[in-house]
């Protein structure tokens, strides 16, 4: 399906809802098609009709949402999202549609990440499916679907977690097909998915031709349920197939193109992790910043407090950078094709990068919250347990910063010209995503210019001050670049790691600054945030054991102070403070 050269310019109202922090108040996302409004404000109202102690009630009870489910099914949401166009049957309102995938991502991450959860391994377990050509499979998955079923994604195993090298689950043929052995591990959705897309390897076959993605049951009898891993309402099951019958409509992938559907899938299903955090932590910065503005102590609002403003001021810039960046990134994934898979640094940026930044954001509010945050009936107490898992759900950080290292020479120091990616909020159907081909050659991707958008905040105290810092991270790398030991040091390189992220981070959300017309003193409280984040990764840089003198000099030469402006710190102050009345869950 050919890209849209010149998608209708967003009205000023639909960048505002986008941009913004999510307020199911007043939320209306203009720049959606009616029917996606429709589902997103049945959800929200879905939500608040229940109420927050209802919600709690049922977290602290491990409670399975069946309930949830109910009205997915009822109102048709996963499977008018989550359905390609061509699997349509002539539904228009179905498509994978990246920004709207995204938005319910990050409204069910407000409201919980339960309910996140069954979404986003749905989403996965469609993955493999959505790149097969295994017509069969793809109308099984869209009938279940449409019934209001739900997907799992069968990858992980007990003794080898995602090392896909290393699965244990083996298809022996039996003349019609195969006959599937082995268990999985971390499945969410294992309980209940009509659809398991499951990854093996044949028994008679050594090497990548072995590896085999095909669909399982959970309904079926040789598909044996064990147990729920975690405590908790979401079913991360462990379940293991005994002589499971394998016939070729259950197949998706073989050889070499089953490993790629397997690394394609979390391309495409684990950005939503970074939209997730978003919805938790304006949750939680509602609820912080109420309790703060209302809680009296020595005569004066804890929010009078200096060092309580400073640390709800951080909170809100993080979360905001975390906004922006993620709907940036949104439209690099919908822009995508053969010859600019930008995406794919962008991706793990989100993945890792994003989601710890919610956990920064979940620590700076607990300390303002402080004991409120332990209490039952407040959201808050499930956001702190339920924000750390996110960055922990793709492996850990270490792989996604093991992975943006890759992009990093191409990015910084060999530019190459592309046209303007667009702010891309017309419904069409992002299909690219699931013809991505061989997951290789990300060494070869060409990015623009980082310095582009730099250039065009250069009067911006903090973005001067971050852009030189910048400036000063590739001399580095020209002058004192990692010599051989330390090129094998992942500690030291994870550090470098960081830095590098922080300037990839740094020009998505300019650009999107810049589309949603966002004011100087926000963008300049963003960049004070990540002075300092510079700041202290070249402090550790100076600590690794490995690190040179020359690095070591050059590491305290970018311990920057921030630029401030009281002028800047009343008005950030002022819209957070705001804050404390703009939005409560109905009791």
């Amino acid at each position: 399906m050919p890209l849209p050269v010149s998608p209708p310019p967003p009205s000023t109202e639909a960048l505002r809802a986008r941009s913004g922090l999510l307020n199911p108040r007043t939320y209306e996302p203009a720049h959606f098609d009616a029917e996606t409004r429709r589902i997103l404000q049945a959800t929200i109202d879905w939500f608040e009709s229940r109420g927050k102690a209802a919600l709690m009630a049922d977290y602290h009870a491990q409670t399975w949402y069946a309930e949830f489910l109910e009205f997915v099914a009822k109102e048709r949401v996963f499977a008018t999202l989550l359905t390609p166009s061509g699997d349509a049957d002539g539904d228009e309102n179905k498509r994978w549609d990246t920004s709207r995938v995204a938005a319910m991502s990050e409204l069910l991450g407000f409201y919980g990440l339960n309910y996140w959860y069954t979404w986003q391994v749905t989403i996965l377990g469609l993955g493999p499916v959505w790149q097969s050509q295994n017509a069969a499979a793809r109308a099984n998955a869209a009938r279940v679907l449409e019934s209001g079923g739900v997907l799992a994604f069968g990858l992980s195993e007990k003794e080898h977690g995602a090392d896909i090298y290393a699965t244990d689950m083996v298809l022996t043929p039996d003349g019609d097909g195969f006959r599937a052995t082995g268990g999985k591990y971390y499945i969410g959705n294992g309980n209940v998915a009509g659809v398991v897309s499951v990854f093996g390897r044949r028994a008679d076959v050594e090497g990548p031709e072995g590896y085999v993605f095909f669909t399982a049951n959970s309904a079926h009898p040789n598909y044996h349920l064990i147990k729920n891993v975690v405590p908790s309402q979401m079913y991360v099951s462990e379940f293991r197939l005994e002589d499971y019958p394998v016939r070729a409509e259950d197949v998706l992938h073989t050889g070499p193109a089953a490993f790629d559907a397997a690394l394609n899938t979390v391309n495409v299903g684990k950005f939503n992790l970074g939209f997730g955090a978003i919805g938790i932590c304006t949750h939680a910065l509602y609820e912080a910043v109420a309790h703060a503005h209302g809680r009296l102590l020595y005569g004066n609002r804890v929010t009078e407090f200096p060092h309580v403003r400073r640390e709800l001021v951080d909170a809100y810039a993080r979360l905001t950078a975390m906004k922006l960046f993620a709907d940036r990134a949104i439209d690099y994934f919908r822009t995508a094709g053969p010859e600019d898979r930008r995406y794919l640094l962008f991706n793990p940026i989100t993945k890792m990068k994003v989601t710890t930044e919610g956990e920064r954001v979940i620590d700076l509010l607990w300390d303002v919250i402080a004991a409120k945050g332990f209490e039952k009936d407040t959201y808050f107490s499930a956001a702190s347990r339920d924000i750390r898992g996110l960055p922990k759900l793709e492996g850990t950080v270490a792989v996604n910063l093991a992975l943006v290292l890759k992009f990093m020479p191409a990015y910084l120091f060999s530019p190459a010209s592309y046209d303007p990616v667009p702010t891309r909020q017309d419904a069409a159907d992002d299909e690219f995503l699931f013809r991505q081909g061989p997951a290789r050659g990300l060494g070869k991707i060409r990015f623009h210019d980082w310095r582009e958008p730099y250039s065009q905040y250069a009067d911006v105290p903090n973005v001067a001050l971050f852009r030189s810092q910048a400036e000063a991270f590739c001399t580095l790398l020209a002058e004192a670049a990692p010599d051989e030991t330390q090129q094998k040091d992942l500690d030291f390189l994870l550090t470098l790691g960081e830095l590098f992220t922080l300037i990839v981070y740094g020009q998505l959300i300019l650009e999107q600054a810049r589309i949603v017309s966002l004011d100087t003193n926000t963008i300049d409280q963003l960049f004070d945030v990540f002075v300092r984040d510079f700041s202290r990764y070249a402090t550790e840089l100076h600590g690794r054991a490995s690190s040179t003198p020359v690095q070591q000099e050059w590491a305290l030469s970018q311990i920057v102070k921030p630029a401030a402006s009281d002028a800047r710190s009343t008005q950030i102050w002022t819209t957070v403070e705001s804050l404390a009345t703009t939005y409560t869950m109905r009791p």
